[in-house]
């Protein structure tokens, strides 16, 4: 291997010369870091537009410095790192600044009511990072001073009454990992390819560890009525957002959850206490929650009857779709993650099902004709991101890489001729088709729609 220094006189090797201070090697990696996250920002453009080429830059890794090679010795052996007090909250590696939330500039008028999305090509294991989860907002994140928090239980109950946060954390909490899926995560894809990128055609998804109370424990100290029915939750952002939920929903497996990861909720997230409802689209898991009603029928709110439904072709509307069916995407190649090389390559990527656990995932090489059986690395967990693997020998012909999942009720994936077969292509909401990347005879991936 090509060395730039004399040959070493002993087996320890010779020393590459590095920064000769703290100072000096903390203003090294900041510069690194930069270049990092400018050539990310250059992908994330190409990616949104298209630009396949980009997307290959982002696979690429860095050129290497002959002089930190074997058998020199790297300048960072040689010099005392940070201390402990340094960062009191840690954050990750300035090599890794480029991983990072992206948004879509055109998708709304303002980024209050809009979304970023989680750079899930980048991600290990199944579960987000707090800082990478993505958002999505309609009127901005909200900051609520805890002390002065308040969760109000009215309508048709024995006993009204209001909750401080310290009530809410002196009751029983459990803790449970579980994905949160926008209903309009894929939406921009119904009626043909748009975004040459995973994290834009997948990433409105997060799974998370919640730490919360079970809902069912706070209804029963106001005590449900005989013909308590249904809850309306109510959040305290600037948008007033509401959801109708059903009684049996509330008294499964929904919570009131106010920590993610083993930390409170950041703001973003609904900081200081949010509904959780395992399966269901995320509209429905208000953030910051301040009001729970119980009624005898359902309210039809704004994000229920204009919004989160269903346009079919014949005009009608399906309404009330919370479960998000079971889908799944490689992560790995896609179209930030080119082919690097010839020969054994890994297929990496995430499935889910909000009726459930994942059962099975099978992919495919040559866009739906052939599959083979995928590997599950535990956990497998119902309602939660489960991890798939598999390998594929590329000989640097074209391959269209599929993947679809079987969850433990029966339920498989289904492509989108299927889907549009029932739904038609007007909706946004609940795209669960398969998804297809073309890998090119020059490594290169991009997003597909086949016939």
């Amino acid at each position: 291997m090509k060395t730039t220094s004399q040959a070493p006189t002993s087996g320890a090797g010779s020393r590459a010369s590095g920064p000769p201070s703290s100072r000096a090697r903390r203003q090294f990696l900041r510069t690194g870091a930069g270049v990092a996250a400018g050539a990310a920002a250059t992908v994330a453009g190409g990616a949104v537009l298209g630009h396949a080429g980009g997307a290959a830059a982002a696979g690429s890794a860095p050129a290497a410095d002959p002089a930190h090679m074997p058998p020199n010795v790297p300048w960072w052996t040689q010099y005392l790192g940070d201390g402990v007090a340094a960062a009191p909250y840690g954050s990750p590696s300035p090599y890794e600044a480029h991983v990072v939330r992206r948004h879509v500039s055109w998708l709304t008028a303002t980024t209050e009511s809009s979304v970023n999305f989680t750079p899930i090509q980048d991600l290990h294991g199944f579960v987000t990072p707090n800082g990478l989860c993505f958002e999505r907002h309609h009127g901005g994140v909200t900051e609520v001073n805890p002390a002065d928090y308040r969760l109000m239980i009215n309508g048709l109950v024995d006993t009204p009454m209001i909750f401080t946060l310290e009530d809410i954390l002196r009751f029983p909490n459990e803790s449970r990992f579980y994905f949160l899926e926008c209903a309009a995560n894929s939406g921009m894809e119904w009626r043909g390819a748009q975004l040459n990128g995973v994290q834009y055609t997948h990433g409105m998804i997060h799974c998370v560890q919640y730490t919360g109370v079970p809902l069912r424990v706070i209804l029963d100290q106001v005590g449900v009525k005989p013909n308590g029915k249904w809850l309306m939750a109510e959040g305290a952002d600037s948008a007033g957002m509401h959801r109708t939920i059903p009684l049996e929903k509330a008294l499964d497996d929904a919570m009131l959850a106010f920590a993610m990861n083993g930390e409170m909720l950041r703001p973003a997230n609904g900081y200081p206490l949010r509904l959780v409802l395992p399966g269901w689209e995320g509209n429905m898991w208000v953030k910051w929650i301040r009001r729970i009603e119980v009624g005898d029928q359902p309210w039809f709110t704004r994000e229920e009857t204009s919004k989160y439904t269903d346009l079919l072709a014949d005009g009608k509307a399906r309404y009330f779709t919370w479960e998000m069916d079971a889908k799944s995407v490689i992560t790995g190649p896609c179209p930030e993650k080119p082919v690097l090389h010839k020969g054994v390559n890994q297929i990496k990527g995430l499935a889910w099902s909000g009726r459930g656990k994942v059962k099975e995932v099978h992919v495919s090489l040559d866009g739906g004709r052939n599959w083979m059986q995928a590997r599950l690395p535990d956990p497998v967990l119902p309602k939660c991101l489960t991890c798939f693997n598999a390998e594929f020998e590329w000989n640097g012909e074209e391959v269209l890489l599929q993947s679809r999942v079987v969850d433990d009720t029966g339920y498989v994936q289904p492509t989108m001729r299927a889907l549009q077969t029932v739904r038609g292509v007007n909706s946004i909401y609940h795209n669960n088709a398969i998804q297809t990347w073309l890998v090119n005879k020059s490594g290169e991936v991009e997003n597909v729609r086949l016939g």
